[in-house]
C-alpha cells in the first residue's frame, strides 16, 4: 500500500478533509468547586484513510475527544464535521472499538459479528458472507459457531473487531482496543489492524498510551498534554508501509519515539 504523503501543516485547506476538528473544548461543571476542563483546545485535519493516533498520558481527555467525534458526547464548543457535515450525535457510518471487546456470551462468533446487522435489520446473505469474510480476514475461520468463553483474549479482540467492521463504517474509533494483551499479542494485532486497513481503506482513530504502538500503526501521531489536553506535538509518520517488526529497530523509528518521548515530557 502506498504511503499518503505527509503534510505541511496541522490545518489542510488544499482538498476538504475527511476530519475538521477546531478549537474543540471540553469543560465540565461542578457544583462543589471550579468547572473542570477537559480539553483546552484541539485542532487538526483528519485525511481519509489514514490511521491518526491520539497518545498521551492517562486522564488527558483522549478517550473524550474520541466520544466527541463519534457523537458520544457533545463538546462544550469548536467544530467537529466528517465528511462535511457536523456531528451531533452517533452516526450510522461509525465503527467503535474498545478495550475490552464486550462480547455477548450466549452467542456465537459470528452471531456477535452480525449484530450491528440485526439492529439495522440487516440479516441477508451479503451481510453473512461478509462476517463470514472478516473472520477469515482475521484468522477466525472455523471459530463462527464457537463462543466467547472458548476463545483467548486475543481471538475476542478479533471478534469485537470485526462487527466493529461489519457495517462497512467511513470511520472507525479505536479505545485503547489492544491495551489488555501480552506484549506479543499486542504486537501481532498491531499487524492485523494495518493489514485490514490496506484491505478495507477505513480512516482510524486510535487512541494509545504506547509510543512505540503510536509509530508503528500510524500516519499521523497527535500528541497531547496533560489535563486540560492543548496538542503538545503533530507528527506525520513517514515510515514505509508494508510495516514489518524489523522496523520497529530502525533509526527512523527510534527517532519517532523520542520526538514523541519529548512531547509528553518523559525525554529531553
Amino acid at each position: 500500500m502506498q504511503q499518503t504523503q505527509p503534510t505541511e501543516r496541522r490545518l489542510i485547506d488544499v482538498a476538504p478533509a475527511f476530519g475538521h476538528f477546531k478549537d474543540v473544548r471540553q469543560e465540565y461543571r461542578l457544583p462543589s468547586r471550579a468547572d473542570l476542563v477537559a480539553i483546552e483546545n484541539i485542532s487538526f485535519d483528519l485525511r481519509a484513510g489514514s490511521l491518526v493516533s491520539l497518545l498521551g498520558p492517562s486522564g488527558c481527555g483522549k478517550t473524550t475527544f474520541l466520544k466527541i467525534v463519534g457523537g458520544l458526547i457533545r463538546a462544550s464548543s469548536g467544530v467537529i464535521q466528517i465528511n462535511g457535515e457536523d456531528v451531533h450525535g452517533p452516526h450510522a457510518d461509525f465503527g467503535m472499538a474498545f478495550q475490552q471487546p464486550n462480547l455477548m456470551p450466549w452467542r456465537s462468533v459470528l452471531k456477535n459479528v452480525l449484530f450491528p446487522m440485526e439492529l439495522r435489520g440487516d440479516t441477508g446473505t451479503r451481510v453473512t458472507r461478509r462476517a463470514r469474510d472478516l473472520l477469515e480476514l482475521v484468522g477466525l475461520e472455523g471459530f463462527e459457531d464457537h463462543y466467547p468463553a472458548q476463545l483467548s483474549g486475543g481471538m475476542q479482540q478479533r471478534v469485537a473487531l470485526c462487527r466493529a467492521l461489519v457495517h462497512e463504517p467511513k470511520l472507525l474509533l479505536m479505545d485503547e482496543p489492544f491495551g489488555a494483551l501480552d506484549e506479543l499479542t499486542r504486537m501481532e494485532m498491531q499487524d492485523l489492524l494495518l493489514n485490514i486497513r490496506a484491505k478495507t481503506n477505513a480512516t482510524i482513530v486510535f487512541v494509545t498510551h504506547s509510543i512505540a504502538e503510536a509509530a508503528y500503526l500510524s500516519d499521523v501521531i497527535v500528541v497531547f498534554s496533560k489535563r486540560p489536553a492543548v496538542i503538545a506535538d503533530y507528527i506525520d509518520v513517514s515510515l514505509p508501509y508494508p510495516r514489518t517488526a524489523e522496523i520497529r529497530y530502525s533509526v527512523e523509528f527510534t527517532e519517532l519515539e523520542h520526538r514523541a518521548g519529548r512531547a509528553l515530557g518523559i525525554t529531553r
